[in-house]
């Protein structure tokens, strides 16, 4: 079947539509139409010897940001996770429980991602703020961040660029749980 959001082509292609009204950025990542061959997914899932179903197969989809290498990377993380429990068949509740263990939310945010956020909401009153002192507070490479962290985050629009700095969005904050203060919320 396809939907206008969420679809099976004869190709075994996921196509995710976030421009239609069921999603919206912190449902899925981007404003434009991102692919995932299923077709690799089962592959890979049966040349680690897993039985997935398909809504498992979309849900690592969803958490994948779009891009089949990390996707594999998920696959490889639950398979570990469905070994040391003996599980064999590979349900949406063994993904959740694999990938919450592995730090990865229904977003596809690691911990990284989060700290680096909360970084800029808490130390910072969400921004702005230049990347040398994010870099600095979370001890880790500026090429790492501006190359890894941030291209998803600006996708989902999670944080702006500005010329002052990077800033988080209202969209970021909910995400986290946290509440910006008076002030921040003026601005974002």
């Amino acid at each position: 079947p396809l939907c206008p959001s969420i679809g099976f082509c004869s190709c075994n292609s996921l196509i995710l539509d976030s421009t239609s009204f069921a999603f919206t950025p912190t449902t899925f990542a981007t404003s434009e139409i991102s692919f995932l061959d299923f077709g690799m997914l089962n592959r890979s899932s049966k040349l680690l010897g897993l039985e997935i179903d398909e809504k498992s197969s979309i849900e690592i989809a969803k958490r994948s940001r779009g891009t089949p290498r990390i996707a594999n990377r998920l696959l490889r993380r639950v398979r570990d996770f469905v070994e040391v429990k003996n599980i064999k068949k590979i349900k949406t509740d063994v993904i959740n429980d694999s990938l919450e263990i592995e730090g990865v939310d229904n977003l596809g945010l690691d911990r990284l991602d989060r700290e680096y956020l909360k970084i800029i909401a808490n130390n910072y009153e969400g921004g702005p703020v230049g990347i040398d002192a994010i870099s600095a507070s979370l001890n880790e490479d500026q090429a790492t961040l501006s190359d890894v962290v941030e291209p998803f985050l600006l996708k989902i629009g999670f944080i702006i660029r500005t010329s002052q700095g990077r800033k988080t969005t209202k969209l970021a904050y909910k995400h986290l749980g946290l509440k910006p203060s008076k002030l921040q919320d003026k601005f974002i």
